[in-house]
């Protein structure tokens, strides 16, 4: 059993927590308004979930999900997630976010911003490029036909393999294509992002993004 510490109850945040207490794992999950206006998410996830500050979010985690707009990454606790697996859900909108440079001109990446953001974190792609929903809908036993992949990238093999185990338990294959300065192939708009894929589709799919859009 693990304690998911979930900043950020978006679409994503949500169904994350919904996934991981299926599995049988606590959750402590905050948002930018505060641990009373996630009474509801929190009476439907049960005794496994409590709501909290991002601060507190990040204290109790074993395991640490980011899923905040890009532009509030600045805003994520730092010393508390020190050592910890951080999963980062996030994709770059800037429509939302405002323009970034360094990733207008595929210089970095978005969960490179965030691993820069968090040195002494161990962060890892995950989740980003699947609809909420699917999270907890779309998963099939291994080997089975109908099985999908996803994706993850990371500097740290400890933290690719935590999504592995993960993406398994909810019924996924996983592409590795460390390090996470490789993370952008699987970023807004490019061919494997938000596409229903298997490990061979994956793949093919990752070799032929662009770099930049």
């Amino acid at each position: 059993m693990t304690t998911y510490g979930i900043i950020g109850a978006g679409h994503i945040g949500s169904q994350v927590a919904r996934a991981v207490v299926a599995l049988g794992h606590d959750v402590v999950i905050a948002n930018s308004r505060g641990p009373e206006t996630l009474d509801g998410l929190v009476a439907e996830l049960g005794p496994r979930a409590r709501a909290a500050t991002a601060q507190e979010a990040a204290q109790a985690a074993e395991v640490a999900v980011v899923t905040v707009p890009l532009k509030a990454i600045g805003d994520i606790p730092v010393e508390p997630l020190a050592g910890k697996v951080v999963l980062d859900t996030n994709n770059y909108y800037f429509e939302r976010d405002g323009r970034i440079d360094v990733l207008d001109r595929g210089e970095k990446t978005t969960s490179g911003l965030l691993q820069e953001h968090l040195p002494t974190s161990k962060v890892v792609k995950a989740f980003n490029h699947i609809q909420a929903a699917d999270i907890t809908t779309d998963g099939h036993p291994a080997g089975s036909d109908e099985r999908r992949a996803l994706a993850t990238s990371s500097d740290h093999p400890e933290a690719v393999e935590h999504v592995v185990a993960l993406y398994d338990a909810l019924g996924f294959d996983t592409v590795d294509v460390s390090p996470l300065s490789e993370s952008w192939r699987v970023e807004r708009d490019r061919p494997a992002y938000v596409v229903r894929q298997n490990r061979a589709e994956l793949v093919e799919n990752l070799a032929k993004a662009p770099r930049t859009i």
